[in-house]
């Protein structure tokens, strides 16, 4: 996942608060210094470090407030300044000088979102609810400034390069889509609706964190966690230890409805125990209950659509995204919906039988389903998960699978780098370097789950590239793998695997951005369009080349036998009817979330997924959303309300692209350079549909993705 902080909502904004230090006319603004209070704050100077790399070193919570109230105070000259401008309306004077500004408040806020992701803690918290409401009004302010509006809609695209004229349309849209264009009462109204709103989702990704911290189910006995490794289980001692529950285990939380460890654990009520912790953690009734925030978040986005002249949230939502339209979306996931549902069900008959030839004398229940999938998958493709996974360490894959296949693809080299402050000590950072050996980027890993941290996985920027601003990319990948206990090999499923391939495929786009304006450089694009970097990187996790070099078992030193290769790929469409299903189920659900047209539909929340669910043909209880609606963190917590659904189209993009890579040489440094210059070079600076035609010579076509699921041949 991108963890989408757009640039222009964060260097381009302005709250209007007072200054008594600042001398204002209405026609020029004298932009505020920091005073001695402030000198030691790393907030008010660039980094020294390279590429403006993080300080953390110096960083502490209590830098975080006085730079949001200065940068505020700052940025808000800085936009009069523009607004009031005198002269006449210029690019120069007008565009290119709100991309400049906000410089103290971005750096400071870019940072704070990433570590409230990654490694909060309850200052950090407390800060977060204080100023969502304080940013989201930050945010109308710039937005919704009738006369900072007029000046950018009187420049004229004349004599502009073409990058230029990219930004141009984009900040006039932009402007459009906040609201530029309502009456000063409507204006009035939206201020309200977007603080509350950010107030709620603010509050829903707290509540969410120690929801997923408090659901983890603890066992007294070891014998409950029958079929997990030793290493596993001695991990579950220590995470349980750490807890204070010293002699019991501990099996935290992931972030998605199903839990990796369900497929190995034997013990049927312990499977039950750690599933129904994960489908009811943010709905106990308890303060972590999330259910209450989601209808207010439901209904907020109801009136914010409406108070900009849309029928729904997902209509206003999806203008300037490639999709356009929701009606365009939902297209696409019935395309998909169908062939999924009647696949799954194929694959719940073949689980049953087997639980029937094993006499279980039970029906199959979602947290049978990975247990016994595995088994079903060993049955028929003698491939067994724990028969691959010592193949894949954790540092192996990184550096000798997804850094050895960016260097055979892009001709690009890592180092790692031991002297730049971390923000936790699990972080890893590396320097990138391009084909002819100069620097291009710094990038941190941030591999394994913690308490503090978001679950899921995601990339992040802490430095947008920019030849305007003389930036490089300082980019951030985290995941949430298992730590294992001390000592031990950190040994991931191929499915984490993929994952690491993936966010690296949405580093990569950052790594390469080649943009002069910070707010379309790199993965500042659609979301429908920024997955389809990460996920056409996850082919490479399969390619012969690069799978014998990183797949080596952690004892023997071996590299993976090709038998055990051939079974991998033999299994590829194994159980793509589940894993469709429970994706495409979590896009419908919320594409129906904010395609509502009236609050007269917003029944409660577990009421209204049911209906959802039924209403798209996902009836089979064994196959349930990849999110419940309680813990569906990317829509009320992220920004992919009404954007789940990207992660299919940009899946249509990607394998369309990757049978045009196959069809053309596949693994090949010419490959590399041409994807580098269509897609992953140009940022949000061109028209990306005619990006992806300059790449691959057509539009795409929805069918490679149904043949890659095993849906037709």
């Amino acid at each position: 996942m991108k963890n989408i902080s757009s640039v222009l909502l964060i260097s381009a904004l302005a709250f209007n608060y007072s200054c008594t230090t600042m001398k204002k006319t209405d026609t020029q603004q004298e932009i505020p210094a920091p005073d001695s209070s402030l000198s030691s704050n790393p907030f008010m100077k660039k980094s020294k470090l390279q590429y403006e790399a993080p300080e953390f070193n110096t960083i502490k919570n209590e830098h975080f407030k006085p730079a949001f109230d200065f940068g505020l105070r700052q940025h808000d000259a800085e936009i009069l300044k523009i607004a009031n401008n005198p002269d006449a309306p210029t690019f120069e004077n007008t565009v290119v000088a709100l991309e400049k500004s906000g410089e103290v408040l971005k750096r400071a806020r870019i940072i704070f979102s990433n570590l409230t992701s990654a490694d909060t803690n309850p200052t950090l918290q407390a800060l977060d609810e204080e100023y969502a409401p304080i940013f989201a009004a930050h945010s109308d302010k710039m937005y919704l400034n009738d006369r900072l509006y007029q000046r950018i809609q009187s420049i004229k695209e004349n004599g502009l390069d073409d990058e230029s004229k990219r930004l141009l349309q984009f900040y006039k849209q932009n402007f459009e889509i906040a609201g530029a264009n309502l009456s000063a009462a409507d204006k009035e109204k939206l201020k309200q609706v977007n603080q509350e709103l950010a107030s709620l989702s603010t509050q829903f990704s707290i509540k969410l964190l120690e929801a997923r911290k408090q659901g983890g189910v603890f066992f007294s006995d070891a014998t409950e966690l029958e079929g997990l490794s030793s290493d596993e289980i001695e991990a579950a001692a220590t995470d349980a230890k750490n807890a204070g529950q010293n002699g019991k285990y501990l099996l935290a939380l992931q972030n998605t409805t199903q839990q990796p460890l369900l497929q190995n654990l034997k013990n049927r009520t312990s499977r039950e125990k750690l599933f129904k912790a994960s489908w009811l953690r943010a709905e106990k009734g308890d303060a972590n209950d999330t259910r209450e925030t989601v209808e207010k978040l439901a209904k907020l986005r109801l009136k914010k659509a409406q108070i900009l002249g849309k029928k729904n949230f997902a209509e206003w939502k999806l203008q300037d995204q490639m999709a356009k339209t929701p009606e365009a979306a939902v297209k696409l996931m019935n395309q998909l919906a169908t062939p999924a549902v009647e696949t799954a069900r194929r694959e719940a008959k073949d689980i049953q039988d087997l639980i029937d030839q094993q006499n279980g004398g039970f029906k199959v229940e979602p947290w049978d389903w990975n247990f016994y999938a595995e088994q079903v998958r060993k049955a028929k493709y003698d491939l067994d998960e724990n028969q691959i996974k010592p193949y894949f360490e954790v540092t192996t894959v990184l550096e000798k699978g997804v850094f050895y296949a960016a260097e055979k693809f892009y001709g690009i080299t890592f180092k790692k780098r031991t002297d730049l402050p971390v923000f936790h000590p699990d972080v890893v950072a590396y320097e990138v370097f391009d084909h002819d050996g100069k620097s291009l980027a710094i990038y941190y890993l941030d591999f394994y789950t913690r308490d503090s941290k978001s679950g899921g996985a995601w990339m992040s920027n802490f430095v947008e590239q920019s030849y305007l601003l003389g930036t490089k990319p300082v980019i951030v990948n985290c995941f949430n793998y298992q730590k294992p206990a001390p000592g031990k090999p950190s040994l991931i499923s191929y499915d984490d695997v993929t994952t690491m391939f993936h966010e690296f495929g949405h580093s990569i786009h950052g790594i390469f951005a080649s943009q002069t304006y910070p707010s379309i450089s790199g993965t500042s694009v659609p979301r429908d369009f920024v997955e389809f970097p990460s996920q056409i990187n996850e082919h490479w996790a399969l390619d012969p080349v690069i799978l014998k070099n990183y797949a080596i078992h952690y004892e023997t030193k071996q590299p993976i036998p090709q038998a055990l290769v051939d079974k991998i790929k033999k299994a590829a469409t194994f159980n793509q009817g589940y894993m469709t299903s429970e994706l495409v189920s979590a896009a419908a659900l919320d594409m129906d979330w904010h395609t509502v047209t009236n609050e007269g539909q917003l029944i409660p929340v577990l009421d209204f997924e049911k209906q959802s669910l039924t209403h798209h043909g996902f009836t089979l209880a064994t196959v349930p959303p990849r999110y419940h609606t309680p813990y569906f963190a990317h829509i009320w917590g992220g920004d992919y309300s009404a954007g789940y659904y990207a992660y299919l189209w940009s899946e249509t993009l990607d394998s369309d692209a990757w049978e045009w890579i196959k069809n053309n040489g596949g693994l090949t440094r010419e490959n590399g350079d041409r994807f580098r210059k269509y897609i992953l070079s140009v940022g949000n600076s061109v028209d990306l549909n005619k990006a992806f035609r300059d790449f691959t010579g057509h539009d795409p076509d929805i069918k490679p993705l149904l043949r890659n699921r095993g849906f037709i041949k």
